[in-house]
């Protein structure tokens, strides 16, 4: 129940509410008698009834009157009125520690005060045989005065067993409440024994000390899932990632300690919490922290810029020292371009659009490193280092960038822009980015982005807050988007690609309009000291004298490297360099897959094909041809290829010399409408299936789109768009191919999503990120006047199935999902919704008997993906 303010509890006028507690909820209230602020805590009137939960909220009342402690909040005051039961507390002014970490992690020295003085808390609470049962960062306050254990709610008489012979029970105490099997508490800070449901003792709330002290430490929860099912299973199986991993200047000793408190086996564990209070204690007295490893990086940068040029230079000495000494004559490296490689980690893949990406200082690489199940997440690789290291909490992070020192990673992840610092800890969220097309950050603290497609650049503090518009895209221009921002070393000037019908590089300037035309190309570039534009044609990177100062280009352009893929999609050049003369390159070939025939089980029928870079994938209508988009790893261009499911031939049916994708059947099999970038933007064309005549455009308007479903009755296709002048436009557009064919939008979204008409054409099935992660709706065709939530946490790629009774979807982790729908008078009803089988998470398709699915398996072999490695790229330009 909620009070309101102004209510009285006895002596005590409510003010405001604060939050919930673990058994009720808190108050701010004004104590009328001593004036002065105290937080109430209420069991609500129909909890009284319950005999359980009345008599924990009476347990609490006795745990915290006998702990008089100055890091236990102070109980003051009990009391009962009109049905409610009520503590009156000492109010706490601060933050929660759950708060704080948001912020990320704590320094080393704060995580050792704070961990020491609720470690000496708990101990007291054990010392009066009292079990919090529920310690977790959301009831730890950090004031000024110190740190504060709250919240006892789940808190209970401790085990009296023989091993904690420390406890000091003075007083009978009566039986628990919770039975053995029960479980209580947060999952995520659970000792084993409470997973399990078993009897507790004081060293179950050690194992929840353990677990608290590595998230201060770290910035990241020990035991992490996806479910509570993976959390509690990683709890009783798993180890955390060493601590020295995520947070190499750590002391070695605070490893052991958390470590020790996170043993599976109580008896494994530090026995009290003054054990753990005292160890903490030494640390912070002896202040001589032994890292566990060196930090890559805390070298002067003069000095790492005279190992990246020997270092790698030392590899190919090794390697080729016959060529590199003649007698009394050793050459000196520095004059040559030195090329390496760099493989992906143990079981791991590098994809060849996941761009890794080189600190401004040349020390570091940061890349999307995939494993054989499951989305990827960046990696960090230290030049002056064989091995890569993982930077948890970046999964599913791409698009990542620098800030200038070097210190700092931003990437985009789950519809958000978000950071992390290169010795580790929890990332920071600064801002929402629905589908990021680059990033750069200013050496103010300022950040240029593109957070979606198909539109301009934008700027936001590093330290967070709303993106706003920098740039406009030129109506005159037929411009689509602005994107792959880059700062100039100024700070206030920048480059950016513009794509439309001429694809360029501009120059833009903070707080103004004005833009300068750098250089006519079809991809992006960067600028690079001492004063270079590094950009790709025809396959090859370039580089042009640059002044950053007068922002003109000079000179003539040559080629340094080839063998450097672009994007069709985006448009994205894959490379990347640093300031001193070190550049990155992807492989060209990608992710290898087959396409290949499933039942709903997920088990294998047929394999077609040999492994390509498919990317899109669509069954016509009759079940005999499938069309498939396929990227050249040559020029990286799309085209679409029509495969005979009789015959097993395929053919090519586009000539695309940029993109040509994402094809949609027309109902009798005879067209095919898709997207191409042949006038210069993504717009819908449409071809014969027989390959007797040329695609041509299926609208005149000017509007770009990306065409997702064709009506059964063959009257309407629909497309995920905007009007090429009307960036705020974006949604799912409805174009008739009868009368005027004029196209009108029926749903307002943003960004590359799926669409998908019912058999019977009167629902459209969709998905859209307007929740801030993708999820499947289903509204009514053609009125779209209410919509139905097919999804929870996460979904994509809706497909009916063709009697119009399933609807199937891809989840967040790969997972083909079966919601059954039932069509009534009241619109259509999720009756349920189940697992059918996992899939490595790309786009699939369904046979028309509905007995079987279209989808794409990964190959066995995939080809070697190392990144290219040039240091000393300059002394190329002198060949």
């Amino acid at each position: 129940m909620s009070i309101s303010p102004g209510t009285r509890l006895g002596p005590y006028e409510i003010v405001s509410p604060i939050g919930a507690g673990g058994m009720g909820e808190v108050y701010r209230a004004k104590d009328t008698r001593l004036d002065r602020t105290v937080a109430i805590k209420i069991l609500p009137a129909h909890f009284s009834n319950d005999p359980v939960r009345k008599q924990r909220f009476e347990r609490e009342a006795k745990a915290i009157s006998g702990l008089n402690h100055p890091n236990i909040c102070t109980l003051h005051d009990v009391g009962s009125q009109d049905g409610i039961d009520y503590l009156v507390m000492e109010y706490v002014e601060g933050e929660s520690l759950a708060q704080r970490l948001i912020k990320g992690p704590l320094p080393v020295d704060q995580a050792l005060k704070v961990g020491r003085e609720i470690a000496d808390a708990l101990d007291k609470a054990h010392r009066h045989g009292i079990i919090h049962r529920d310690f977790k960062p959301g009831n730890v306050m950090l004031t000024k005065s110190g740190a504060k254990l709250l919240d006892f709610g789940l808190a209970r008489p401790a085990s009296s067993a023989a091993s904690i012979a420390t406890l000091t029970v003075t007083t009978a105490q009566p039986p628990p409440v919770t039975q053995e099997g029960t479980i209580v508490g947060t999952f995520q800070y659970m000792s084993p024994e409470q997973v399990e449901g078993k009897e507790l003792d004081a060293r179950s709330d050690i194992f929840s000390l353990g677990a608290v002290l590595y998230e201060m430490v770290t910035g990241q929860r020990a035991f992490e899932g996806k479910s509570q099912l993976s959390v509690a299973s990683a709890i009783l199986e798993k180890e955390p990632v060493p601590i020295s991993t995520i947070k190499p200047m750590s002391p070695r000793s605070l490893d052991h300690i958390i470590r020790r408190c996170l043993a599976k086996d109580p008896d494994d564990r530090w026995q009290t919490a003054r054990d753990v209070a005292l160890e903490l204690h030494s640390i912070a007295q002896n202040n001589s922290v032994t890292p566990s490893t060196a930090v890559p990086g805390v070298q002067r940068r003069g000095a790492y810029r005279e190992w990246v040029a020997w270092g790698l230079a030392s590899v190919l000495l090794i390697a080729t020292g016959y060529f590199l000494f003649r007698p009394q004559v050793m050459l000196d490296l520095r004059q040559f371009a030195i090329y390496t490689s760099i493989l992906p980690p143990d079981k791991h893949r590098i994809e060849r659009s996941s761009l890794g990406v080189l600190s401004p200082d040349g020390r570091f690489l940061v890349f999307p490193a995939y494993p054989s199940e499951g989305s990827g997440q960046l990696w960090l690789r230290p030049l002056n280092s064989l091995t890569s290291r993982p930077l948890p909490g970046t999964e599913g992070g791409y698009g990542a960038f620098w800030s200038p020192d070097s210190q700092w990673i931003a990437f985009f992840s789950g519809s958000n822009l978000k950071k992390i610092s290169v010795e580790g800890g929890a990332p920071i969220v600064i801002c929402h980015a629905l589908d990021g097309r680059g990033g750069s950050w200013g050496p103010d603290g300022t950040i240029l982005l593109v957070p979606g497609v198909s539109i301009s650049v934008y700027s936001v503090p590093a330290t967070g807050g709303s993106p706003k518009t920098v740039t406009q895209l030129d109506k005159s221009l037929q411009e689509l988007t602005h994107r792959w921002p880059i700062f100039l070393p100024d700070g206030k000037h920048f480059l950016f690609f513009s794509r439309g019908p001429e694809n360029a590089i501009y120059a833009g300037t903070l707080g103004s309009s004005e833009r300068k035309l750098i250089l006519k190309n079809d991809s992006n570039a960067i600028y690079v000291e001492p004063g270079y534009l590094l950009f790709a044609r025809n396959g090859d990177l370039m580089a042009q004298p640059f002044d950053a100062r007068r922002i003109e280009l000079s000179g003539t352009a040559i080629r340094i490297a080839d063998s450097v893929p672009t994007e069709g999609i985006t448009q994205h050049a894959l490379f990347s360099a640093s300031n001193n003369g070190i550049v990155s390159i992807q492989p060209k070939i990608g992710r290898l897959v087959q396409p290949a025939w499933t039942d709903r089980s997920g088990k294998t029928l047929e394999t077609l094909a040999e492994p390509a870079m498919f990317n899109d994938i669509a069954v016509s209508p009759d079940g005999q041809k499938t069309a498939f988009v396929i990227t050249d790893p040559q020029d990286g261009s799309l085209n679409i290829w029509l495969f005979d499911l009789r015959g097993h031939q395929k053919t090519r049916l586009t000539s695309e010399s940029s993109v040509g994708y994402s094809p949609v059947w027309s109902p009798n099999g005879q067209e095919i409408v898709f997207t191409s970038n042949r006038l210069g933007g993504p717009k819908l064309f449409k071809i014969p299936t027989s390959g007797v005549g040329q695609a041509e455009l299926f609208l005149p308007s000017k509007d770009i789109g990306y065409p997702r479903s064709w009506s059964s009755d063959g009257r309407y296709i629909a497309y995920s768009g905007r009007p090429i002048d009307e960036p705020d436009k974006w949604g799912y557009w409805i174009a008739p191919t009868f009368g005027d064919k004029k196209p009108y939008r029926l749903i307002e979204a943003l960004g590359f999503g799926r669409a998908d008409f019912s058999p019977d054409g009167k629902w459209l099935a969709y998905q859209s990120n307007e929740t801030g992660h993708s999820e499947v709706y289903i509204v009514p065709f053609p009125e779209a006047n209410q919509r139905v939530p097919v999804s929870s946490g996460g979904g994509a790629v809706p497909k009916w199935s063709p009697d119009g009774k399933e609807l199937y979807y891809l989840a967040g982790d790969g997972t083909i999902m079966s919601a059954s729908i039932q069509l009534g008078k009241n619109g259509p009803q999720v009756i349920n919704t189940q697992r059918l089988f996992k899939t490595n998470g790309m786009i699939f398709d369904v046979a028309p008997d509905g007995k079987r699915f279209l989808i794409f398996k990964d190959a066995e072999d995939q080809p070697t993906s190392a990144i290219t490695v040039i240091s000393n790229w300059s002394k190329a330009l002198q060949k």
